[in-house]
């Protein structure tokens, strides 16, 4: 059985956090993360633990949503109908 890491070292969330700003699949990344981590000694993060920590560092940079796509998210379903009263960034 291979190890696991539950918890991502804060080096390994930097180079991720890095990575994340190119526009490269998270596959790629995630090729480079567990290679960062081999070199570092530490156990290789899933592919489902980088793809999150990929969209949440990509969410992060792009900023709350505006008002425009609040609504066009809950007119597609995306976001509740609520969310037009609550307004962007809610």
């Amino acid at each position: 059985m291979r190890p696991t890491a539950p918890r991502l070292p804060q080096r390994l969330l930097d180079v991720v956090d890095r990575l994340a700003q190119r526009q490269t699949s998270i596959a790629e990344i995630n090729r480079e993360v567990g290679a960062a981590a081999e070199r570092l000694g530490l156990p290789r993060p899933s592919y489902e633990r980088v793809r999150r920590l990929v969209h949440e560092a990509r969410a992060i940079r792009a900023g709350p949503p505006t008002s425009a796509e609040v609504a066009r998210d809950a007119l597609l379903g995306v976001r509740p109908l609520l969310a037009l009263r609550d307004g962007p960034g809610k």
